[in-house]
């Protein structure tokens, strides 16, 4: 029944997921919590910046951002990441960023929850002993908010998962592009689909299960 599966490397093709997955999650992670800082920043320009970042961004298709980080970035002004006689780690690379590019968005807002759940009288109390803003976030508020948010943003990486599909469009070699060329050129569809989509449960919900024990054994107690 699974004779088909010899001439595709589909542990290959999960294993890119994975990787832009994992590295994905930390640009986004790292470019999100900076966005929620500036949400947050006594500086109106930096506010604005953050809001107008988040409302923008997240109101744009993936497809869209995946796609121009191919054609505008690479195509039109030459970005090349280093890499520009490897259109696979090209594409790749271009592909990392353009999902951290997306997700810090949602990384951004998670945060934010998390900041706003940080009793005000912290913050004061930490900037007079003479703290500056960056400190009190750094030290005081951002601890407590990303134990409070280690649900919401498993949600998010997991999202993140399915959502490095897309990649396919600027033909980064990962799950989905194997899958489109297999139903291409074999006749079971239905079991495709089936290993494709069992392929996803396996990378999603362990991740699911993890966290989520890790988000309750981290939770702070009010």
């Amino acid at each position: 029944m699974f004779d088909f599966l010899e001439g595709y490397d589909l542990l290959g093709a999960f294993w890119m997921t994975v990787k832009l997955t994992v590295l994905s999650g930390i640009g986004s992670l790292v470019l999100g919590t900076a966005l929620a800082a500036m949400r947050v920043s006594p500086v109106p320009l930096m506010r604005a910046f953050g809001t107008f970042y988040v409302n923008v961004v997240r109101n744009i298709p993936l497809t869209v951002i995946i796609v121009f980080s191919s054609v505008g970035l690479a195509d039109v002004f030459g970005m090349t990441l280093g890499v520009a006689d490897d259109f696979e780690a090209l594409g790749f690379r271009l592909a990392v960023l353009g999902l951290s590019a997306y997700t810090a968005a949602f990384v951004c807002e998670a945060v934010r929850s998390g900041i706003n759940t940080v009793p005000v009288g912290q913050a004061e109390a930490a900037r007079a002993i003479g703290l500056s803003f960056t400190q009190v976030l750094t030290y005081i508020v951002l601890p407590q908010a990303f134990r409070s948010v280690i649900a919401p943003l498993t949600n998010v990486l997991i999202a993140l998962t399915k959502n490095t599909t897309v990649a396919a469009a600027i033909g980064v070699a990962e799950a989905a592009l194997l899958m489109k060329e297999m139903i291409e050129n074999e006749a079971q569809l239905v079991l495709i689909s089936a290993i494709f989509a069992f392929g996803f449960v396996i990378l999603t919900l362990p991740t699911g299960l993890i966290l989520g024990w890790v988000g309750k054994r981290m939770a702070v107690k009010r």
